[in-house]
């Protein structure tokens, strides 16, 4: 009952405080729907007392009630003008709220632009793609769930470590160029301390998250693929044109990565999707080199391109590394990663990229560049799918999950064994005393079903039969 009548006391307060916004309103020509009331001091009146009917009604259930019934008692004593003044103050009040949630609001889309900008978050999930590729072909017939998402999000966190301190050394660099320069740092959006910070923290948080819930071999290659291309590539980038390899290397150590995540080892067969990136980032790279080249000049990075002014050993560099691409499918099926499809699956999409990088190197255009890079968009997504879509359980972790299951079946068999020989003189003496008794089944019997459930378990015949 108090509630309601709160509610209807509110309201009317509320009424009158909007007829009534500065002191100086006559009150008396303002009018409302309820005929009862003729102008803005009644409503004020009648407000106040019925507050102060529902304040005294619920002080009986509430100790506190009791300041608020002076303070509704002062407000219906109080003058039109005064009444109105106190309306009017809760009015900044409301409106600091109201700023204060804004800049709130401005300040979590401001900063998550720029850590989203500052950690390349596309080429980040290019990265991430590559190391979940990488720990299901490292898995058996079933794959962890929960390690392929740990794994995934440690990449990310270490991937966002490496772009955003990669931008915090090339912050100069990047505001020479058009296609940098608009970027966190270099625009002032956000500072070298905070961008600094930020790496920091995301990149020891990935690096323990792999240590934690993989294992100590993946944020091992997660440590050292941040160290090479933070600390090695970006330097080398405006030292020496070898600067194209070293970041191929640093792209192909993610796939590692996922396969050490999963199976905790790396075998011959673990290095077919690196090698693809390190091949395949060649001459996606020496065609972006070759599209930017005043913008890298302007910026003072020694790439491969700047040296080479007719573009023809841009484009030879680029033909060599497509062609490097070709026996990969055949080595995936011979060492049983995949079946023998993707070895023409692959063979054909790396006809593709090379026909268009064949094309770049017969005529040195922008046009032909472009079509190189596109083709190099398209070709290491539809490789990875092929991977996947084809791909042969991990032998060596299928028997590494059967191995705990067969070492529990041989420790009861020879608990069983043990079991047996201990009652084997009551049980001679059962069987003397009973002849009908069966002589029960070796342990060997049951521990045969366990491994192979496919083989039928041996009939053991009593000598005496």
């Amino acid at each position: 009952m108090w509630r309601v009548t709160t509610v209807a006391a509110t309201r009317g307060l509320l009424s009158a405080g909007r007829a009534s916004t500065k002191p100086t309103l006559d009150f008396s020509s303002v009018s409302f729907s309820c005929p009862r009331i003729s102008s803005s001091v009644d409503g004020l009146a009648g407000g106040g007392a019925a507050l102060l009917f529902a304040l005294r009604l619920h002080s009986a259930v509430d100790p506190l009630t009791p300041r608020l019934e002076r303070a509704s008692a002062a407000f219906s004593t109080a003058s039109p003008a005064e009444a109105a003044a106190m309306l009017g103050s809760l009015a900044p009040a409301s409106s600091s709220v109201s700023q204060m949630s804004m800049n709130v609001s401005e300040a979590i889309r401001h900063y998550g632009r720029c850590y989203w900008e500052l950690s390349k978050a596309r080429l980040s999930m290019l990265v991430v793609a590559t190391s979940g590729t990488g720990f299901v072909l490292g898995s058996g017939s079933a794959i962890d769930i929960a390690g392929l998402s740990c794994t995934c999000a440690g990449t990310m966190m270490v991937a966002a470590s490496a772009n955003s301190l990669n931008q915090v050394f090339e912050i100069q660099n990047d505001a020479k160029m058009k296609r940098t320069r608009q970027r966190p740092l270099p625009s002032g959006r956000l500072s070298v301390p905070h961008a600094a910070i930020w790496a920091s923290t995301v990149g020891i948080a990935g690096t323990t998250l792999l240590a934690w819930k993989a294992n100590y071999l993946a944020a091992g290659l997660a440590a050292s693929n941040l160290v090479l291309y933070a600390f090695v590539y970006t330097p080398l980038k405006q030292i020496h044109p070898v600067n194209t390899w070293v970041g191929a290397v640093v792209g192909a150590i993610p796939p590692l990565l996922g396969w050490a995540a999963s199976s905790g080892e790396l075998p011959l067969k673990s290095v077919i999707l690196p090698a693809a990136l390190y091949f395949w980032q060649i001459p996606h790279f020496m065609a972006l080199a070759y599209l930017c080249r005043n913008d890298y000049i302007a910026g003072g990075f020694r790439m491969f391109s700047l040296a080479d002014a007719s573009g023809q050993r841009t484009a030879l560099v680029s033909l060599r590394n497509c062609l490097y691409l070709l026996p990969l499918g055949l080595l995936a099926y011979d060492w049983g990663l995949t079946s023998k499809w993707f070895a023409l699956e692959s063979s054909l999409l790396t006809v593709f990229i090379s026909i268009s990088a064949l094309l770049f190197v017969r005529d040195r255009t922008s046009k032909n560049a472009r079509r190189m890079f596109y083709g190099s968009l398209l070709y290491l997504p539809v490789f990875m799918s092929g991977l996947l879509l084809h791909r042969q359980p991990n032998e060596q972790q299928e028997l590494v999950i059967a191995e705990p299951t067969t070492k529990k079946v041989l420790l009861l068999s020879e608990v069983e064994v043990h079991e047996g020989n201990s009652s084997s003189s009551n049980g001679q003496y059962k069987q003397r005393k009973d002849p009908t008794c069966t002589q029960a089944r070796p342990p060997v019997a049951y521990a045969s079903v366990a491994p192979f459930p496919f083989l039928p378990v041996p009939l053991y015949v009593s000598p005496d039969s």
